[in-house]
């Protein structure tokens, strides 16, 4: 009970990050799901419990979103998720966890110096390629789509909105691979179950937090949660 206690308020934490910056969901949630479960299953608990978020989020900004940008992603992600369903399936549960960690430091980093990369058709093809990698393997994919967008010069709406598009679309495709790998069990299917609620509840708190907080302020206090939840990552492997 104390583990899907504590599997709920992460899926609560994550989605309030998600709704106020438009990333963060998996990059808080996974590290600390891994640290409370495992990492394989963190990584499938974090796509179930995300999915609805991003779809709903899509839905109702969808007058926002860039469709033709959003799409271009989604069907390059498909071309990276094989090679992340193999990390997935194959590498040691600490390798795995140690990767998750480094992703996770990498992509504050990323996020942290607001790089930009290009943008032409090419550019955008390695982002959604890596994308979809980055979703199957260790399930925090959203950086990389922070730098694109960020190059674009999106508004907070059409970030928030485009992102949470091209996360819903990835985001099925890497379920159905999680499904075909047999990745998706009791145990997790249960977790997820439970946590599930938080997210609506997290995504009403996020949103009023959106229109009210200082958004770069909100950056910073993400990003130095997101150190943490590394550094929660790499203790976990030095236990």
């Amino acid at each position: 009970m104390v583990v899907l206690l504590t599997a709920f308020g992460i899926v609560l934490l994550g989605t309030v990050a998600q709704a106020v910056s438009g990333f963060g969901y998996a990059l808080v949630t996974v590290p600390l799901l891994a640290a409370t479960l495992d990492p394989r299953s963190a990584v499938v608990v974090s796509a179930l419990t995300s999915i609805g978020a991003t779809l709903n989020a899509a839905v109702r900004e969808r007058a926002f979103v860039r469709w033709r940008v959003a799409l271009a992603l989604i069907g390059t992600g498909l071309l990276g998720l094989p090679a992340g369903l193999l990390v997935l399936a194959h590498a040691p549960e600490r390798l795995l966890s140690a990767v998750i960690a480094v992703v996770v430091l990498g992509c504050v980093a990323l996020v942290w110096s607001g790089a930009r990369i290009r943008t032409g058709p090419v550019g955008l093809g390695v982002v959604g390629v890596l994308v979809g990698t980055l979703t199957a393997a260790t399930g925090t994919n959203g950086p990389p789509l922070v730098a694109a967008f960020h190059s674009l010069g999106y508004d907070p709406r059409t970030f928030r909105a485009t992102i949470a598009a091209t996360f819903a679309g990835i985001g099925l495709m890497g379920l159905a691979g999680f499904v075909a790998t047999g990745q998706v069990h009791a145990d997790v299917v249960r977790t997820a179950l439970v946590a599930l609620p938080a997210v609506p509840v997290g995504w009403w708190l996020g949103n009023r937090l959106f229109h009210r907080l200082d958004p770069v302020l909100f950056r910073r206090v993400l990003l130095v949660g997101l150190l943490g939840s590394a550094g929660v990552a790499l203790a976990g492997l030095a236990g």
